[in-house]
């Protein structure tokens, strides 16, 4: 939508932040209406300036998450830029900032400080481990979030290594905390300071792993592609390729085995503990009958019966389809193709177009003779 409409239109948003989580976090403010101006070091800006791949010489990987915003190039050690900076910071809405804890309070652009001044602020907070705990001063980034959080100890195959996902679940997930804490704080109506870490995100989402060791004490391992409670609930081979079916009741397990021609396996495999117990004989019989025909031939028979079920697609399959053309999944920004907007808001527009990412200090005089 255009700059300035949307639902957090007149929203002003200090941001501090860089790379990934953060910025995340802040495009989806921006997306939704809000003023973001982006406070950059002058040598060089954020980081992500030179992440790949490259269109015409632009990082994609910064168009993607800073379109829409504003730039100021700001040296927070030199007393006029912090200046500048401050004024910022207490006439923001919101503030966000992904530095290690202590830093934005060295530099006079701590909650503690700030909070006197801008008694209605949200200021969000998003490192790596949080502002408390003994992990509190650990640089990190996404890769070693996901590590010591279980999500790569319970990604791939029983006998193979931990792999970690090809997404950076981390510094989304996170990103997607603070979007929420943030339009949560608004709503609230009180100034406050949002604590969100990486490793706390990244914990909430190992769901079944998580929950099947409260239940048991006993660590849960890699299951592949398998669910940690529900079968048959997995990949399946075909006679060309594999495919998702995920028949999580059941009815649906008994719409399944007749589907495919085997109803004798709802009678052998009555209930889903019985199932997911014996998941890795399960998923044998049910290959057994799914790579005799193409997956394609069983996605429609299972389609045709309401069984659950997809195909593995790649990324040209998943980005170019169909389905992500009508939702507006890829957009451009400045020109470029970047990833659109999954929310949806019947009351506003969701444009094919963005505004582009800023180039660094773009806005910078007009941001600087407003907040000094």
């Amino acid at each position: 939508m255009p700059s300035g409409s949307g639902p957090l239109a007149g929203l002003l948003v200090a941001d501090f932040s860089r790379v990934l989580a953060g910025p995340f976090a802040t495009m989806m403010l921006a997306d939704l209406g809000a003023r973001v101006v982006k406070v950059e070091r002058p040598d060089g800006g954020d980081d992500s300036r030179t992440y790949g791949p490259f269109v015409d010489g632009r990082s994609l990987y910064f168009a993607r998450v800073n379109r829409g915003k504003e730039s100021v190039a700001l040296d927070l050690k030199d007393p006029a830029d912090l200046a500048v900076a401050r004024s910022l910071a207490t006439r923001a809405d919101v503030l966000v900032e992904n530095y290690r804890p202590g830093v934005m309070a060295r530099l006079g652009l701590g909650w503690a400080g700030l909070q006197p001044l801008a008694p209605e602020l949200v200021y969000c907070s998003i490192s790596g481990f949080g502002h408390t705990g003994p992990w509190r001063e650990r640089p990190a980034y996404d890769a070693v979030v996901q590590g010591m959080s279980g999500i790569m100890g319970v990604t791939g195959s029983p006998d193979g290594p931990p792999v970690k996902p090809g997404v950076p679940v981390a510094d989304l997930s996170a990103g997607l905390y603070a979007f929420g804490a943030i339009t949560s704080a608004l709503l609230g109506g009180k100034g406050t300071h949002l604590d969100i870490a990486m490793y706390d995100a990244t914990v909430s989402l190992l769901e079944g792993a998580a929950l099947s060791w409260l239940a048991t004490g006993q660590d849960p391992g890699r299951i592949g592609n398998a669910h940690f409670a529900i079968a048959p609930f997995d990949t399946f081979s075909c006679a060309d390729r594999d495919i998702t079916v995920c028949a999580a009741n059941d009815v649906l397990f008994g719409v399944l085995v007749t589907a495919l021609g085997v109803p004798r396996l709802a009678a052998r495999y009555p209930t889903n503990a019985v199932r997911h117990e014996a998941r890795a004989e399960l998923k044998a019989e049910l290959e057994a009958v799914l790579r005799t025909q193409t997956a394609g031939h069983w996605l429609d028979v299972l389609s045709a019966v309401g069984v659950p079920s997809g195909p593995i697609s790649d990324v040209a399959e998943a980005v170019g389809s169909e389905q992500a053309r009508v939702r507006n999944m890829v957009v451009t920004a400045g020109g470029l193709p970047v990833p659109g907007n999954p929310v949806k808001a019947s009351a506003y527009e969701d444009p094919a177009v963005r505004p582009a990412a800023p180039e660094l200090d773009e806005h910078g005089a007009g941001v600087r003779a407003e907040f000094s």
